[in-house]
């Protein structure tokens, strides 16, 4: 993946997770800065690709707002994900008892919901979006009191799903959000494990 400068400038905060991927390289999360990555993140919310996002017509004003909302908040925490060192993806985590979500299913102790957005290549690089989920639960699965991670793709988005069941997600039924219809999805540690070993033996990437 070759990115412009933008994205380069954006990788010089120190780390809090590392993980190479055999196939694909070196991958690192730091938590994203406000209001020095919008510019780079507006450029990425904005395209046609992360429609699902719902930030298309957003401003630089209006995403760093958000971002900066959210990272103020307590039940969320922001990171720019890093590939070779340059900025490639954005990971946001959140506690689903303090979301919408909660009202859809029963949250349990240990339950993490997340969201993310691969940032739009220059150079295409096979099994790099299931790399990147698998770099993203690792992070997650690295804390100990982390049982569960929880998402609600749009039932729209049928290549994320495709993502998410490669990763280890189990589907459950389809919940009407604010913001949109989407799907609830599951995923254990030990889920997590059992995808990894199962796409290791099929020799596929990521």
């Amino acid at each position: 993946m070759t990115l412009s400068n933008p994205e380069r400038r954006a990788a010089s905060a120190a780390n809090v997770f590392q993980s190479r991927v055999p196939g694909v390289g070196d991958f690192s999360l730091r938590p994203l800065a406000v209001p020095d990555d919008m510019p780079l993140l507006h450029r990425w919310v904005t395209q046609d690709y992360a429609r699902y996002w719902g930030m298309q017509q957003a401003t630089l004003a209006e995403v760093s707002d958000a971002y900066h909302a959210l990272q103020q908040g307590v039940h969320t925490d922001c990171y720019l994900g890093l590939y070779h060192g340059e900025a490639a993806f954005l990971l946001e985590c959140y506690q689903p008892a303090h979301d919408a979500l909660a009202a859809h299913y029963p949250v349990a102790a240990g339950d993490i919901g997340m969201h993310f957005l691969v940032a739009p290549a220059e150079t295409r690089i096979p099994g790099f979006t299931r790399a990147v989920m698998r770099v993203i639960l690792d992070f997650l699965f690295r804390d100990s009191a982390t049982h569960r991670v929880v998402v609600e793709p749009d039932v729209r988005n049928a290549k994320i799903h495709a993502i998410n069941r490669h990763a280890g997600f189990v589907y459950q039924h389809e919940i009407d959000l604010p913001h949109k219809r989407a799907h609830l999805a599951f995923c254990t540690r030990e889920q997590h494990q059992a995808a990894r070993q199962s796409a290791g033996q099929r020799k596929e990437p990521a």
